[in-house]
């Protein structure tokens, strides 16, 4: 059986390090390393790889940009990225711009490679990633009728905060209100869109393009 050729992104020689050792004696090989976004496309078109594992968060930019970059110019390549955030907004975004899966760097080794085996075999989003329960909210919006909903500018603000994954206490420090005045802008806020829970109201805002 061929061997499923893997990219490494990651701004960090440990991660890097520690994932190739984590897929040896497996079928997938690391075809090629690097530490930042802006390296990556040129590499992969050198590399070919069949899955790229990209960290969302580098020191040289937003690993959200690349796999723009990458969809764009590698269309065939399917992207997974890789994240120590469990952020609904980064898992929303990378769903919206084509990512077969979210990762989260805490994963255990069956499950990275469940999930590596996945993407490659085209069956993203997997039951090892983050992607999964997203996605399906996605989905299930999208064919849901969408109409215009008019948010005033303080509920605009706290989906903005929400949405990044703030809680509601780092939300009620950065716009100087009360914990109960956040957790009852949360709430109506929610009703008003008709989202059942925060990460719903992420996926709204990155679909309205708020964040």
């Amino acid at each position: 059986m061929a061997k499923i050729r893997l990219m490494i992104v990651d701004d960090h020689e440990v991660v890097r390090t520690g994932l190739q050792s984590l897929v040896e004696g497996t079928e997938i090989e690391v075809v090629a390393t690097t530490a930042g976004g802006n390296e990556a496309v040129k590499l992969a078109k050198q590399s070919k790889p069949d899955v790229v594992l990209l960290d969302i968060r580098m020191a040289d930019g937003d690993g959200l940009t690349t796999l723009e970059e990458l969809r764009l110019k590698l269309p065939d390549v399917k992207v997974a990225m890789l994240s120590t955030y469990d952020n609904p907004t980064y898992v929303a975004r990378a769903s919206a711009m084509g990512a077969s899966d979210y990762i989260l760097k805490g994963s255990t080794r069956a499950q990275l490679l469940g999930a590596i085996k996945a993407v490659a075999a085209g069956d993203a989003p997997s039951q090892y990633g983050e992607m999964k329960r997203v996605a399906g909210t996605m989905a299930t919006r999208e064919k849901e009728k969408d109409p215009e909903i008019a948010l005033t500018q303080r509920e605009t603000q706290v989906l903005r905060h929400l949405a990044l994954g703030l809680s509601n206490k780092e939300i009620g420090r950065s716009l100087r209100i009360s914990i109960e005045t956040v957790k009852e802008h949360v709430q109506h806020l929610l009703r008003k869109i008709s989202a059942t829970d925060r990460t719903q109201a992420a996926v709204w805002a990155v679909r309205k393009g708020l964040v």
